[in-house]
């Protein structure tokens, strides 16, 4: 380091007060930096889990020590194989859990590092207003989509690896030391397994390189990055492959030719420069442009784009900036331009956070001009007006991205077309409850777009809900015509069609679901429940025995579900029962107590045991107990009136069979059973008017041996006799 003379200081002492008054520039940069980036970002820091962040942050199967492992070492394993970002996210979850909010104060911190680094960097290459440039960085509303959303922590966590292995590698380009050159090889392979996008940075810093020096040497430029291009190919053809064969994006969306795939790039680099300068109406998602190579106006884009490279070149020699903004602009976006395939494309050609790290050369630029260019004056001025016109820019779109409702509403009022957002804002409502108000909203998203599955299954969740199982198996029918194989489709008809009553054919796509994931834990406890409908109690034992074997290797909550196994031991025991294995299923009824003390149905079905195996105080015990439990359980009042009259307690069974009775008046088995315990207790007049309302209710439903039965014991009531049978408890 070189220091000019100060008068009246040493040359140490003018050196020390250069490198103090540089550190004090820095500090105060960095903590504008980061107040600014959270008081913009403030809206979105209590915001909540947002699509696709459940495919980013861990899923319980990933959580532990071999999870991790896994994440560095099997293929599919994580949606890409980005095992950096993941092993952060591991690492974060260990933190905080699911809590949301740790998420996004990483984000917004690696955000602000990246601005930071942004800025050393500049200092570093000597850029006019390296201050302004990484202000603007951190505060432009362009970049919300890659800081409120967790699920693009890739692009932020990159950054910070991209900018550091940059600012690292300009120390060995400076110094030719070994130690530099290894450390920014490091951040730099931490980069690609980050994110690929800085598989771009070779290229970045032979622009930079450029731009310094006028020209290129072989020796000194070119051969130290050749390690680096040759790990930047090897990322980008594994990112490729992993979005074809493991992400989707392949098929009928991506069958571009290559015109077509020459209209996106020169479009899409017009687009991310438009919003750039001017971002206003920024979206979610984009409209997805209709390509049409015959259409003469689309290639007005790629002209235009050729144009004004062959200008930038043209003016090289007099002015090299301007071509170098526009090289790292152009050459750091062009893995989102088209020529590869990349899974956001079935929705938009364009994305705000595919210009992440490309905007900083035109970010640069412009910052570099107000400050070498314009008087001090207007320089303050511009500076304090765009600075503060972008942070309130940002606060107002960081908004949207706290609530799913809003951000989908956002993109369905400035994107009309857009069929994926109004399929996720259905979905969120029919997981919110609120299934009446997601049908208008998944209605319109199939007329946009007839075949979305993912549509076809949430609104036939809605319509279930709603207690229209036959709209809903359409649905789900219509879905899994798009995946015939696929297990979740299959679940969902198999889950309808026993909703309608046709647990035979249930049966059968509980089956192909499980044939397609064996593992499917609500499939195993669904099969047994329609086989246990199907009066085949037999058959759903081995069922229910694999969901809850798998039940007791799940790490996720099952309460409340279907395959909860407190609910699958209890019907497990049903089934026993019927098959008279009444023992066992006493065992799997305690157990489903003893997993959930407040579970009615649990404490009912083990009183039928109990009573059909003649422990009627204990049955009378569970009986109570449901009650307790939900006083509105007609079933279980009558079933214990008729142990009650069993044990001869006549009046306490008079009071539960009038209970069952206040709840449902059509229950013929508690007139029955109250007819008796009325004539019991010498009360002919209330069993003959008991009796009476029976087999009226008898003769109305049909049902003629009850009728006849019923017309016995009436006539007998008619002259005083007590009957000489009770009709046998309920067991269903």
């Amino acid at each position: 380091m070189t220091c000019g003379k100060v008068e009246g200081m040493d040359g140490v002492s003018a050196c020390s007060f250069a490198e103090e008054h540089r550190w004090k520039e820095r500090f105060g940069v960095a903590l504008l930096i980061l107040l600014a980036t959270f008081a913009a970002y403030f809206p979105a820091l209590h915001g909540e889990y947002l699509w696709d962040d459940d495919a980013h942050v861990p899923k319980p199967a990933l959580r532990s020590v071999d999870g991790l492992c896994r994440i560095w070492f099997e293929w599919g394993a994580t949606q890409q194989y980005y095992p950096l970002l993941y092993t952060a996210m591991w690492a974060e979850h260990r933190l905080w859990g699911d809590a949301a909010v740790g998420y996004h104060v990483t984000n917004v911190l690696l955000h602000a590092s990246a601005a930071c680094l942004a800025f050393l960097v500049l200092r570093e290459l000597r850029v006019a207003g390296a201050a302004l440039a990484a202000v603007v960085f951190a505060l432009h509303p362009v970049h919300v989509e890659s800081v409120a959303w967790i699920s693009e922590q890739k692009n932020t966590l990159s950054a910070v690896f991209y900018l550091s292995a940059m600012l690292v590698y300009l120390s060995f380009d400076r110094t030719r030391a070994g130690r530099w050159y290894a450390l920014a090889s490091a951040l730099f392979l931490c980069g690609l397994l980050s994110k690929t996008v800085t598989a771009t940075l070779p290229a970045a810093l032979l622009v930079l390189f450029w731009w310094r020096r006028g020209a290129l040497s072989w020796r000194r430029d070119v051969a130290p990055l050749l390690p680096w291009l040759i790990l930047a190919l090897l990322g980008g053809a594994l990112t490729a492959w992993f979005e074809r064969r493991h992400v989707g994006a392949a098929g009928e969306e991506f069958a571009l030719t290559p015109p077509q795939r020459l209209l996106i790039a020169g479009r899409a680099v017009w687009f991310y420069l438009a919003k750039l300068l001017w971002p206003t109406r920024l979206v979610f998602i984009y409209p997805r442009w209709e390509l049409n190579a015959t259409t003469w106006w689309q290639w007005l884009f790629p002209a235009s784009a050729s144009a004004a490279t062959a200008a930038l070149l043209a003016l090289r020699k007099r002015w090299r900036a301007p071509l170098a903004a526009w090289l790292f602009f152009v050459g750091t976006l062009f893995p989102a331009l088209g020529f590869f395939n990349v899974y956001p494309f079935v929705y938009s050609f364009v994305a705000d956070h595919f210009q992440y790290l490309a905007s900083l050369g035109i970010i640069a630029a412009v910052s570099a001009a107000i400050a070498s260019k314009a008087p001090r004056v207007v320089r303050v001025a511009l500076a304090v007006a765009s600075v503060s016109a972008l942070g309130v820019l940002t606060w107002r779109q960081a908004h949207a991205y706290a609530d799913a409702l809003v951000l989908y509403r956002t993109t369905i009022e400035r994107n009309p077309g857009c069929w994926m957002a109004y399929n996720n804002l259905g979905g969120e409502l029919v997981v919110n409850g609120r299934s009446a108000e997601a049908v208008p909203y998944l209605e319109q998203a199939l007329r946009l777009k007839p075949d979305y599955a993912n549509a076809h299954t949430n609104l036939g969740t809605a319509r279930l809900n709603l207690g229209d199982p036959d709209a809903a198996l359409e649905h789900f029918e219509a879905a899994l015509r798009s995946g015939p194989d696929d297990g979740a489709f299959n679940y969902n008809v198999a889950v309808a069609l026993a909703r309608c009553g046709r647990v035979d054919e249930a049966v059968e796509y509980y089956r192909r679901a499980l044939h397609a994931d064996r593992e499917n834990v609500d499939a195993w406890a669904g099969l047994g429940n329609a086989l246990l409908s199907a009066r085949r109690p037999a058959e759903a034992v081995d069922p229910y025995t694999q969901a809850l074997r798998l039940a007791a290797d799940a790490q996720r909550s099952l309460r409340g579900t279907t395959s909860d196994p407190a609910i699958v031991h209890s019907n497990l025991g049903n089934a026993l029962a019927a098959t008279g294995r009444h023992a066992q299923a006493v065992e799997h009824y305690r157990e489903s107590i003893r997993l959930n003390p407040d579970f009615a149905d649990a404490h009912y079905n083990l009183a039928n045991a109990l009573a059909g195996t003649g422990m009627l105080g204990q049955a009378t015990e569970e009986y109570e107990q449901a009650i307790r439990l939900r006083a509105d359980f007609a079933v279980a009042h009558h079933n214990l009136a008729v142990v009650l009259a069993q044990l001869d307690r006549f009046p306490q069974a008079i009071e539960h069979d009038r209970r069952a009775l206040e709840i449902e008046p059509g229950n013929l088995d508690a007139w029955v059973s109250l007819a008796y315990a009325y004539s019991a207790m010498q009360r002919p007049d209330d069993a003959i008017a008991a009796a009476q309302k029976a087999l009226d209710l008898a003769r109305a439903g049909g049902n003629a041996d009850a009728a006849r039965q019923i017309e016995a014991g009436l006539n007998a009531y008619r002259t005083a006799r007590p009957p000489t049978s009770t009709r046998a408890a309920d067991r269903r």
